[in-house]
């Protein structure tokens, strides 16, 4: 396919990159990336893969848009409140790209629909706020063989890492196990910086726009940590694979989804 004028015009900073050129532009207007969460890490992730050309963008999320939400989630205005957030989400990304085919789905992601949800997709970007959510999100793309962006905020603090099979070790390898409930609190009770969410969910664009190129070294095998109070970058290296891991190990005991409990679905 042969980019049109408008398109060179559009992409031409993407161009520009030896890294990314017409083919690499070309790789980003046939992908599909799915975006769980129309949050505060959903928000500028929805954004930045838009602005690049994705293809076609789902994006899921159960909420409607609050006036708490506008400190951070910067794909909402003001006269959006009320509204379901993956319709407004939906408007901004077409308002901002209308060569963009968004997808919504306007429902719980739960075990029940979440393997078919990601089906179509050539990446997931895990934008929820709740741990039982993003070890479904995981167990989900490892059962499917899905490459994913995990990324969390609380605070001042953020944190991200890339699952591709068969390349790093997946978020249950390093965590195992949701914590108790109430055990971490979320950021309704503790709060969080608006701008760690623009910081991480672009971080989370990039991961995506990365993998869809083949372009430089993803976050496979490191969780890179973030302390904006310090302007300090962290990278853990992770191991290589986790033989005991339950989804992915030697002898995986988890073979079907299952939600970990009931949770609410109010995302970042």
């Amino acid at each position: 396919m042969a980019l049109t004028d408008e398109q060179l015009e559009r992409y031409s900073r993407h161009i520009k990159l030896k890294e990314i050129g017409v083919r690499g532009q070309k790789k980003l207007l046939a992908a599909r990336v799915l975006i769980i969460g129309a949050g505060g890490l959903g928000a500028p992730a929805a954004m930045y893969l838009a602005a690049a050309g994705v293809s076609t963008i789902g994006i899921a999320d159960c909420d409607s848009v609050e006036l708490s939400n506008l400190q951070r989630q910067i794909i909402h205005t003001t006269d959006d409140v009320g509204k379901p957030k993956v319709q407004s989400a939906a408007e901004t990304v077409k308002a901002l790209n209308p060569d963009v085919t968004v997808r919504t789905y306007h429902e719980y992601v739960s075990s029940k629909n979440i393997a078919e949800m990601i089906a179509d997709y050539d990446f997931i970007i895990d934008g929820a706020d709740n741990f039982p959510t993003k070890f479904l999100i995981n167990d989900a793309c490892v059962l499917g063989r899905k490459p994913f962006c995990h990324a969390g905020i609380l605070r001042f603090e953020g944190q991200l890492m890339t699952y591709v099979p068969e390349q790093g070790p997946c978020y249950r390898c390093i965590f195992g196990a949701p914590p108790p409930r109430d055990a971490v609190p979320s950021c309704r009770e503790a709060g969080v910086i608006g701008a760690m969410a623009g910081v991480i969910g672009s971080m989370q664009a990039l991961e995506a726009v990365k993998y869809i190129t083949g372009q430089g070294e993803l976050l496979t095998g490191s969780m890179l940590i973030f302390d904006g109070l310090k302007m300090g970058w962290r990278r853990v290296k992770l191991p290589k694979r986790v033989p005991s891991c339950p989804i992915c190990g030697d002898s995986p005991t988890i073979t079907e989804l299952f939600d970990e409990e009931q949770q609410a679905c109010s995302l970042l």
